[in-house]
């Protein structure tokens, strides 16, 4: 396996190879190497691809949201030959016209977590059900709540780019909760009174700390927190204990991490939908060994336009008619 970490000029560094068949090769291009998902996901294309006989060359962008460095990726691996890619679009607009390139190279474009938009941009997309991992976590909400209809609603999202993986989560929480949403590809159009207002976190706990302090500073009384995952909910967590408001709110998250998990039984968060971004990837290797030996490529699950690699809700905390696992079931099947 090779990794490469990509720069905006598209520095290279080989870390590591091992001899395998010039012509077979494969990219995994994620959005960041440091967001544990992501790392988990290099884990798992990393151990399929050497038992599949793979070169596997690996990157990532500075920052979710660095666009510039995954075009650059791309672009490498159209140069370098390489069968097929995986990538985990920080833009899933931006990024439609380098991939189209790849797909008229012969190259298998598969989209890993984040689809495209249009979905068809890429040949296939192994991803969570992110509306239905959304949904999860706003219907448990809302029976959790004494009285949902008093409750005043932080949103923190991911970027400005309102990518899909980004809309679908925040849209599907809105609706799992009773609230009427708009436009299902946007953010932030809802009319509910009870919807304080919408942050970006960038995905990380600084930014979640940061958006978390923007809306308690519209509404100090905030006590539902939405978070784009689990990352940000640490940070929101810390804006509210900071202020002495920590047992104010309920925050629900996606993701499934083993620190997010562990932040489920500590009681930090209520609830959490799980995903599983080692198997989407393991997944995605096969797929590209498949192409490489017969041309075939991946079909989407049974009425939908992707490949639904799982969810799972995350509570210590059940509410009858919610399917949900415990914390403690969730740390034999947790990642990071």
């Amino acid at each position: 396996m090779k990794t490469l970490f990509a720069g905006s000029a598209l520095a290279l560094v080989l870390c590591a190879g091992t001899a395998y068949a010039e012509d077979t090769s494969a990219c995994l291009i994620t959005k960041t190497d440091t967001n544990p998902f992501f790392v988990k996901m290099k884990e798992g294309a990393s151990a399929k691809a050497d038992e599949l006989g793979i070169e596997l060359n690996t990157y990532a962008g500075k920052i979710d949201g660095d666009v510039e460095t995954q075009v650059a990726a791309v672009e490498s691996c159209i140069a370098a030959g390489a069968k097929g890619i995986l990538i985990t679009p920080s833009d899933s607009r931006a990024l439609t016209p380098v991939v189209g390139k790849a797909r008229e190279a012969g190259l298998l474009v598969i989209a890993l977590d984040t689809p495209f938009e249009p979905i068809d941009a890429a040949d296939a997309t192994f991803a969570t059900d992110n509306f239905l991992a959304g949904e999860l976590i706003g219907k448990w909400a809302a029976a959790k709540m004494e009285d949902p209809s008093k409750a005043k609603i932080a949103l923190l999202d991911l970027n400005p780019s309102q990518v899909s993986v980004d809309y679908l989560r925040d849209n599907g929480f809105l609706n799992g909760f009773g609230i009427d949403i708009k436009d299902p590809t946007k953010m932030g159009d809802e009319d509910d009174p009870r919807i304080v207002g919408n942050d970006v976190t960038n995905g990380n706990e600084e930014g979640g700390r940061t958006a978390m302090e923007n809306l308690l500073q519209k509404d100090p009384e905030v006590n539902l927190v939405y978070t784009i995952n689990e990352p940000a909910a640490a940070g929101a967590y810390e804006a509210l204990k900071a202020v002495g408001l920590e047992d104010q709110a309920l925050i629900v998250s996606v993701d499934g991490g083993c620190p997010g998990v562990r932040n489920v039984e500590a009681g930090v968060i209520g609830a959490t939908s799980m995903q599983f971004p080692l198997k989407m990837a393991s997944m995605g290797i096969e797929a590209i060994k498949a192409f490489a030996d017969s041309g075939e490529k991946p079909q989407a699950s049974e009425g939908l336009e992707f490949t639904n690699t799982g969810v799972e809700l995350v509570t210590d905390q059940p509410v009858d008619g919610i399917p949900s696992i415990t914390s403690q079931e969730a740390l034999e099947k947790c990642w990071g």
